[in-house]
């Protein structure tokens, strides 16, 4: 499966933490991130990750085109909602595509430990049809 990693500034400790807790489940799965989540990860992992560009560059964008098109399974971003964000708009773009390609979606720690526990157990199975029916 592709799954896209995605934190803002003041939940970059919390998505390593996370990574942390499922680096081997992780490992067995194709990994995207925009540009400094992605780096974190790779510096207190042994994960290997594809990096897009910073999210206010256009990496929110860059992961969005792959939804678009098919090529992403799962968006895991912890979003920081007690702070704007001067790329709003990619933001909320990014979270309509999961919505119109039927992409699970975490913006948060609790609901992105329910999806890898769901990909734990093979629940998102069905996901590797979704692709061949388009």
């Amino acid at each position: 499966m592709n799954i896209a990693l995605i934190a803002h500034d003041a939940k970059k400790d919390l998505m390593i933490d996370f990574v942390l807790a499922y680096e081997l489940l992780l490992g067995k799965h194709s990994l995207f991130s925009t540009g400094n989540t992605g780096k974190r990860i790779m510096e207190a992992t042994t994960l290997s990750v594809k990096r897009f560009q910073s999210g206010p560059y256009g990496g929110d964008q860059q992961i969005g085109a792959e939804i678009a098109n098919n090529r992403m399974d799962m968006v895991i971003f912890l979003r920081d909602p007690m702070s704007s964000q001067p790329h709003e708009p990619d933001i909320q773009a990014l979270i309509r595509l999961c919505d119109v390609h039927l992409i699970p979606v975490a913006t948060n720690i609790a609901t992105g430990e329910l999806l890898i526990k769901g990909l734990e157990r093979g629940d998102l199975e069905w996901r590797h049809l979704a692709k061949y029916k388009k």
